[in-house]
Parts: structure tokens; sequence; C-alpha cells
């Protein structure tokens, strides 16, 4: 067996349909490793499926609400029943408040159920068997609005993404399990589609979630520019209230008091 093939993983990919979730799951296939492709959306899931492989036999779609307990089950169990187990665990799905102040969406709390309970109660799903296998790998997807808050739901779901991550990581220490985060600043996709700035594809978060998987690192930001927004924001954080206070005045400026 080469080296190639003894590094291929099965992979489960939550928020596969669009935007970073798609791209990484071209990136994925393309290097050889079998996806378990999840998302709401089963008629683009079912689609990506087909572009990837049409075969069939290393790419599976199953539609998926990361917030409903039965539905993360039956995912987990479906990779298992259909390739014999799970090696890696992508928590991309994600969600913001897409207009408006949170505090007047009628559900902001669907953000944390998304982006922070979902891959906490999946990574539990998975823990078990990584642990006894003594191998295994946990991805997040966080945001660099994990380290530079302007939103308060969504940086307090990506805030507690970090800490997850990061914790989980030293208490996995030894035990063959791995926790990377990955951190994106703006980039191309749906939940961007408003932001005016000048943002590479998210190809760039793909090709990330992709090289930790053969070369583990705790946590990686992308695009390489959003180092020194985080490094600044932890330096000068009163240069980062000045930054926030123009850009919430440009997207909200004409509804404040």
């Amino acid at each position: 067996m080469t080296s190639t093939q003894t590094n291929r993983r099965v992979v489960v990919l939550t928020g596969a349909s669009s935007g970073i979730g798609r791209a990484a799951a071209h990136e994925l296939a393309a290097r050889g490793h079998t996806v378990v492709l999840a998302a709401r959306r089963a008629e683009s899931l079912a689609a990506l499926a087909r572009e990837l492989d049409p075969s069939g036999l290393r790419v599976l779609a199953v539609p998926t609400d990361v917030t409903d307990d039965a539905s993360r089950r039956a995912l987990i169990e479906t990779a298992r029943d259909h390739f014999g187990r799970v090696d890696v665990l992508v928590n991309n799905a994600g969600i913001t408040v897409e207009r408006g102040w949170w505090w007047d969406d009628p559900d902001p709390l669907r953000v944390l159920r998304v982006n922070l309970e979902a891959p906490v109660e999946l990574t539990r799903l998975v823990l078990p068997e990584m642990r006894e296998r003594r191998s295994g790998h946990i991805v997040n997807i966080g945001s660099v609005a994990g380290r530079a808050a302007t939103h308060g739901m969504y940086s307090a779901s990506k805030f507690g993404l970090r800490g997850f991550s990061l914790g989980l990581r030293r208490e996995l220490l030894g035990t063959g399990v791995t926790v990377s985060l990955i951190a994106p600043g703006f980039v191309r996709s749906e939940m961007t589609a408003s932001a005016r700035l000048p943002m590479p594809g998210p190809e760039v978060v793909a090709r990330a979630v992709a090289d930790v998987l053969d070369h583990p690192r705790r946590e990686v930001i992308v695009p390489s520019p959003y180092r020194v927004l985080a490094f600044l924001e932890y330096v000068f954080p009163k240069l980062g209230d000045r930054v926030a206070r123009r850009v919430i005045y440009r997207r909200y400026g004409h509804e404040k008091g």
C-alpha cells in the first residue's frame, strides 16, 4: 500500500452544499479522501456528490440538520455503516444573523445552536471510536470573529468554538486524536454576499482544511493578512474599536437612533 493510500481518510463534512463546505468537499475528494457530505439542502448535496464521484463509491450525501439530535446521530451512523469508521470530522456548518441587530431576530440563539452546540455534539458522537482506535482528527471551522469581535451573537459562537477547540486539543493530548481550528477571515460565500470587501474565494480555506489532515496544526488563520488583524486586536484593542465603529455604522448606521 502506498503512502498516498494510507493517508486517505473517511471525512464527515458538515455545511457541505455551498461556500467553504462545497470548496472543501472538492479539495478533499481531489486528494483521494472518502467524503460524507452533510447539509440541509438535499438536492444540492446529491448533485455535488454525483459531481465529485459519479460511481458513488467514495462520496456519500446525507441530508442533515445539525441542530437536530436524531439527524446528527443518523449522519454519523450512516457514515459508519457505509465506510466502517469516521477518521475525520469537519465541523463547517455555520450561520449568522444576516440582517439587522441580533436582539431583533426572533431566534438569535439559533446561531449558537448551529455554530457551537452542533460541533460539540457531533464531536461527542465520534470521540469514543477515535479514542478507542487512538486515531482521529476534529477540524472546526471558526472565524477571525472569534479573535476580533464585531457581532455579539456570531462572535460569541466563534469565541466559544475557539475555546472548545483549544481546550479539547489539550484534553486529548496523548490519545492519538488531533484537534485543529481553521479561522477564516472574509472569503466569498453566501454569508458574506453583502460585504463590500475584496475577498478571495473559499478555496483558500478548503486547502487549509485538507492541509491540516496531513500536517496537523493547532490553529490556522486564513487568508494570511488576517493574522495581522488578530495580532492588532490583541495588542491595540482601541484601534479595533475604531475600525468596528466605522464598519458597523456603514452597515447599520441608518438604523441608529
